[in-house]
């Protein structure tokens, strides 16, 4: 969600390192050998087109939830799409909020996953686009090959299309799912999931939930140059603004006022710059809101040893290059500055507005100032006492009229690296000649934590390959047919899930 542009932000710029002695424990020999790919393949293959377009139907659909744009239909659509591809149950969940998703898929297999899919966007400015974000358009992308441009297409209506054509293409060859499939999903991820616990802890949900022995969610998880990587956590997020207005402080304008009259008026705007500055660090970069390390856990040394050779097997330049800067914070070596990525809570401006912010200048001196912020948590921090210490230091410091307006946010995640989810992901890459890299943790963050944490209680991550990149930003993208030896198009990634749900049914 809250994840940044590409899959830079989603996955975190740690890549980890080869997952070393951590072999693959599956049982049985059906998966040792593999499942026989060649019915799938064929059932793929003439199924594209129709995958493709099952893809840009979606897209085509807006489900903007920050903007309550399109979430009914957006619900419905995915309902009928669960459906059609051959869940026999697909419930709409109401919520204090954006409706959810609970859906079943019985095939009478002995094993059951979980699954979590969301179905909203970001919004858009569609000025910044060379292509129409809801016209879901086939484009040639040097480099890449063609690939659908729209918002959603990588994040995530992308990869949950390629999972639900692979469900299509085993019922097309004949086959059975290996898997019996719970299915949970929210229509808002993208505000950091202010009433997803109202879908999840409902009885019925947790009941089948109980049943699985995992919960999974599709990802594009391949770079440009085909690596892939295993995420074993995520950092918590809290998305919030802070408002400073006149009216509520007792001092400076109710309403704007034109500016000569700052001389002898208090400033909103200026009280909400002052109130910021005593969130963090001089330079901006540690938070120093009182208590707020107070439970963060440092990394195990497991976790700095995957940090360490995953630096070692990155081209630092490179990675600058994408991400197009020229300087860690505080110049840090390459390897400290992704252990703190890792590692270390964040306060971010996310955006500042007040006043007037249009062509030209206007006098005025605002009677309201907003800052938009978002705040990434570790383990064992938690989103509410992260917000009791916010509040807590702002009213101890005299900025207690400031309002704090929380708009979602949910806690960290962790799995074991030696859980079924995780060993069955390294099983299928290694299977296809793959070097999986292990990620101590996401920079960014997803939900996870309501399926790690109690009542579900079950390891949680994600899966897939496949490639896209420009999440929450213009021009978003998924490959469609791959001109990159090394990456996968749709056609790819959907054997890929394929692949994966056999191994979970063979899992130990």
């Amino acid at each position: 969600m809250a994840s940044g542009a590409g899959m830079m932000g989603r996955r975190g710029l740690l890549q980890g390192a080869a997952a070393g002695s951590a072999m693959m424990a599956l049982g049985g020999a059906a998966w040792a050998k593999g499942p026989d790919l060649k019915p799938f393949k064929a059932e793929i293959e003439k199924r594209h087109d129709e995958a493709v377009a099952r893809l840009q139907n979606w897209i085509r659909q807006p489900s903007i939830a920050a903007e309550n744009r399109g979430m009914e239909e957006g619900c419905k659509l995915t309902m009928e799409m669960l459906k059609d591809a051959g869940f026999q149950t697909a419930t709409r969940m109401p919520t204090d909020g954006q409706p959810g998703i609970f859906a079943t898929l019985d095939a009478g297999a002995p094993r059951t996953v979980g699954m979590y899919f969301m179905y909203d966007v970001k919004q858009v400015n569609p000025a910044e686009w060379i292509s129409p974000p809801f016209d879901a358009n086939l484009v040639d992308k040097p480099g890449f090959g063609k690939v659908i441009i729209g918002r959603g297409a990588v994040n995530q209506k992308g990869p949950e299309a390629t999972f639900l054509a692979a469900l299509h293409a085993i019922r097309g060859a004949g086959k059975k799912l290996p898997v019996n499939l719970v299915l949970v999903a929210e229509g808002e991820e993208e505000i950091a999931s202010p009433h997803f616990p109202q879908v999840v802890r409902q009885p019925q949900v947790l009941q089948a939930l109980s049943k699985c022995g995992q919960v999974w969610m599709p990802m594009a998880g391949q770079d440009p140059d085909g690596s892939v990587s295993i995420n074993l956590g995520a950092k918590g997020v809290v998305e919030l603004e802070l408002v400073s207005s006149g009216a509520k402080w007792g001092r400076g304008p109710s309403n704007d006022l034109h500016s000569s009259y700052k001389a002898a008026l208090d400033s909103p705007a200026w009280r909400l710059v002052q109130a910021l500055t005593t969130l963090v660090s001089a330079d901006g970069n540690d938070p120093v809101i009182d208590g707020w390390f107070e439970h963060v856990k440092p990394l195990t040394p497991r976790q700095k040893e995957l940090i360490a050779q995953a630096v070692a097997a990155q081209d630092e330049k490179e990675v600058m290059k994408q991400m197009g800067v020229q300087h860690w914070v505080r110049d840090l070596p390459y390897l400290d500055a992704m252990e703190r990525l890792a590692s270390q809570p964040t306060v971010n401006i996310e955006g500042l507005v007040a006043g007037y912010t249009g062509v030209g200048g206007k006098t005025i001196l605002p009677g309201r100032a907003v800052a938009k912020l978002d705040l990434r948590i570790v383990p064992d921090q938690t989103a509410a006492d992260c917000i009791a210490k916010l509040k807590a230091h702002l009213a101890k410091r005299g900025f207690g009229d400031i309002e704090v307006n929380v708009s979602g946010g949910y806690d960290p995640t962790q799995t074991e690296e030696s859980s079924s989810l995780i060993q069955s992901e390294l099983a299928v890459y290694r299977r296809r000649g793959l070097k999986p890299l292990m990620n101590p943790r996401l920079a960014g963050s997803w939900p996870g934590y309501i399926f790690t944490g109690a009542p579900v209680s079950k390891p949680a991550g994600h899966f897939g390959l496949g490639h896209g990149s420009g999440a929450h930003a213009p021009n978003e993208y998924y490959v469609i047919e791959s001109s990159n030896p090394k990456v996968e198009g749709i056609d790819g990634a959907t054997l890929s899930y394929i692949e994966f749900l056999y191994a979970l049914a063979s899992a130990s």
